[in-house]
């Protein structure tokens, strides 16, 4: 949750910043985690087989999508506009000091709260689980 002028690596630790500056700078713009950091800290309640073929159906990311600025024309707390916040409670991509909920929920203002096990990459060790949270989320 970005608010207007801030960009993703804007709200990650600077050691987050330079593990990506520095595989940007290596695969010529674009981010692809390395296998120990996607293992340990995105999708950590996988097993060893399926965290090596999730990664290997991923794509290189646009490191500009870190770095480039949010255009709102207001914080998303000011919006009119149903929000839901759906949180992994075993996400670790970001550190624990820094999570996710309540951390960056918070700057939606009024939201429904909903909870599911699963780490970062839920979608590949539970896509049952986060599809029911999704249902749970949009409800209304």
């Amino acid at each position: 949750m970005p608010q207007p002028g801030e960009c993703l690596n804007d709200m990650v630790p600077p050691h987050y910043v330079a593990l990506f500056d520095g595989i940007a700078a290596q695969a010529g713009g674009g981010v692809m985690l390395l296998f120990p950091v996607w293992c340990e800290a995105f999708i950590n309640d996988a097993d060893l087989g399926l965290a090596t073929r999730a990664l290997e159906q991923l794509n290189v990311h646009p490191y500009k999508t870190f770095q480039d600025k949010i255009t709102l024309s207001q914080p998303m707390a000011a919006m009119a506009v149903p929000k839901s916040y759906v949180n992994c409670r075993m996400d670790t991509a970001m550190p624990q000091s820094l999570g996710w909920h309540p951390r960056l929920s918070e700057r939606l203002g009024l939201f429904r709260y909903v909870e599911c096990s699963g780490s970062h990459e839920v979608w590949f060790t539970d896509p049952a689980a986060i599809a029911a949270a999704i249902e749970q989320a949009g409800r209304d």
